[in-house]
């Protein structure tokens, strides 16, 4: 029996209004190729880069957060190599002296929390985009110089689904700390895997291959399954596995030969001579390490302690710091943790996916949730009015629940001079209802308070309807 052994290096956009070392845009998501660049991310002669100091202290916030070390002292280099996209002909990252080294991150797998070693958080800048046709390459730069976090993991990865519960819960640390939005679809967040295998018990590792440029977790998950399938029939045939970089193919759904492993001789690294040494302080250091708010997954088991929620549900609150914010509001001011879970996980997330927006472009509150769930807690309103009819007018304009019950006449009869007039009209309507009842025909019962339902055009509470009726019959 063989196991992987797999290490990621993710790859994730800062979130930072200009690029790394110039002043362009740094979001070219659907704009026309090229137009998003300058002579500094286009590497013409004589240009001189300039540090942009957010990324500097993002990157410092996110390795903290990853439990790193911060050494006073970091520099940039260049790592040299061709490629069509790399308009400078080098690319400038940190090779020995990063802004970060020797951390580590928690996840969950299957209810048991894993620790897998953060080898270094470092800065770098991105190339640009190839896009392929049939007899030609095209050349986008608009990327050129997009800002980058690299975090490389120790190879202490030993599953598919390990990697995938570590990647997901990198992608959840980022947007947590603010300083990624990690939009797969936008290119904000890509993977390179390092795997090689061995046989159980064996503790010296085997030859490693890297699949670079996953942009998906689906596509991480099948690269891993494919890649360790793919060595395990080669050393069952007695063939080596040879060190090398590979491509995943979408449409095949397999990995595919691109170039032999290059080591890290083959960049020829030097200092960046352009750019300063970044010095920080420790005082500094504790001050941005003060900013980093509650992670995600201590935010999980706090929700599961503080509000009785179950794993399941947890885990989708805590997806995004504004999700689980904007729960976390309403449980408070409804005090109903559970009715504010319903609602966020199976309303509000519904209608968010489907029109494709984000929170910040929804007109529900948290406090005009709350106040539609203490109306439905009160009695004044049907849960099925509030999710419903109640629901979607907030949702399109944004009014208060109570304004919405008011305007469509929702509020619900509890009288129970009122109710129970209405109950004993239909009992008296229906004898042979009331003698099932009575003879053990329990459901029965439910069209009796059908018909008041209907008697009241939906009006009547439901439940004050159901404890009349036993009452009366009794």
């Amino acid at each position: 029996m063989y196991e992987p052994i797999i290490g990621l290096e993710i790859h994730a956009q800062v979130n930072t209004k200009t690029k790394m070392f110039c002043g362009c845009d740094n979001d070219s998501f659907k704009k026309a190729p090229n137009i998003n660049v300058c002579p500094v991310c286009m590497g013409f002669p004589g240009i001189l880069p300039i540090i942009n100091k957010e990324v500097y202290l993002k990157g410092i916030k996110s390795a903290l957060a990853l439990n790193c070390k911060i050494p006073n002292f970091a520099k940039f280099d260049r790592k040299n190599y061709f490629y069509p996209d790399l308009p400078k002909g080098y690319q400038i990252s940190e090779y020995d002296q990063p802004i970060s080294e020797n951390g580590y991150i928690e996840f969950e797998v299957d209810g048991e929390i894993k620790k897998v070693g953060i080898t270094r958080l470092h800065l770098e800048d991105d190339a640009g985009k190839l896009e392929h046709s049939r007899d030609s390459t095209l050349c986008d730069y608009n990327r050129a110089g997009t800002p980058l976090l690299e975090i490389v993991s120790e190879p202490e990865l030993y599953s598919t689904r390990s990697a995938s519960a570590y990647a997901r819960e990198m992608r959840k640390i980022l947007r947590y700390i603010g300083s990624s939005d990690c939009d797969m679809e936008k290119g904000m967040m890509r993977f390179d895997i390092n795997i090689s295998i061995r046989k159980k018990g064996e503790k010296k590792f085997g030859t490693k291959v890297e699949v670079k440029n996953l942009n998906s977790f689906k596509f991480l998950e099948k690269a891993l399954d494919y890649e360790f399938k793919r060595q395990v029939e080669l050393l069952e045939k007695g063939e080596k596995i040879i060190q090398e970089t590979r491509g995943w193919d979408t449409e095949e759904e397999i990995t595919v030969p691109q170039r032999s492993k290059e080591d890290a001789h083959d960049y020829r690294y030097f200092p960046e001579p352009d750019l300063p040494p970044m010095i920080i302080t420790k005082k500094e250091i504790t001050a941005i390490s003060k900013d980093i708010p509650e992670l995600p997954l201590k935010r999980k088991h706090r929700f599961i302690k503080e509000f009785g929620l179950k794993n399941n549900d947890a885990e989708t609150l805590i997806e995004t710091p504004e999700l689980s914010t904007f729960f976390e509001k309403t449980a408070k001011l409804s005090s109903d943790p559970r009715s504010s879970n319903a609602f966020i996980t199976t309303v509000l997330l519904k209608h968010l996916n489907e029109d494709q927006k984000e929170f910040n472009e929804c007109k529900v509150t948290p406090e005009s949730l709350a106040e539609l769930i203490t109306l439905v807690n009160k009695g004044e309103i049907s849960n099925n009015a509030a999710k419903v009819e109640v629901f979607e007018e907030m949702y399109k304009t944004g009014d208060t629940p109570t304004k919405i019950v008011e305007k469509k006449g929702l509020k619900q009869v509890s009288d129970m001079g009122t109710i129970e007039e209405m109950c004993k009209k239909v009992i008296a309507e229906n004898p042979n209802v009331v003698t099932d009842i009575k003879n053990g025909k329990d459901k029965a019962d439910g069209f009796l308070i059908g018909k008041v339902m209907q008697l009241s055009k939906g009006k009547a509470n439901p439940g004050l309807v159901s404890q009349t009726i036993k009452k009366l019959l009794s």
